[in-house]
């Protein structure tokens, strides 16, 4: 968990993915189009993918690993929840918060 939280905190926007996932590549592709510079870490690229993905789901409470999203350092949750965001606008608002917009 300490490295997901860490990773988490670099910058105001984590992404972690599978670079296989077709919907971690749709949100991240999501966050690109809005200006956001986001840190994607893809899990299959990492030694400690195993353990990250426990703490992934330990952090979400349920659903698939991937894709999750950090916002300012705190978990969003997956797919369903970052476009859920974006499609009712509160997903901008948190953004600019966070520091990941300046617009």
């Amino acid at each position: 968990m300490d490295r997901v939280m860490k990773l988490a905190s670099e910058r105001a926007v984590v992404i972690f993915t599978l670079s296989s996932c077709c919907m971690c590549h749709t949100v991240a592709r999501l966050f690109c189009d809005l200006g956001v510079n986001a840190l994607v870490h893809e899990l299959d690229q990492d030694p400690r993918r195993k353990e990250m993905e426990k703490s992934l789901l330990k952090l979400l409470g349920k659903g698939p690993s991937v894709p999750v999203v950090f916002i300012g350092g705190n978990p969003v949750g997956g797919t369903n929840r970052v476009m859920s965001l974006h499609l009712s606008g509160q997903l901008v608002p948190m953004l600019k918060n966070a520091g990941a917009l300046w617009l």
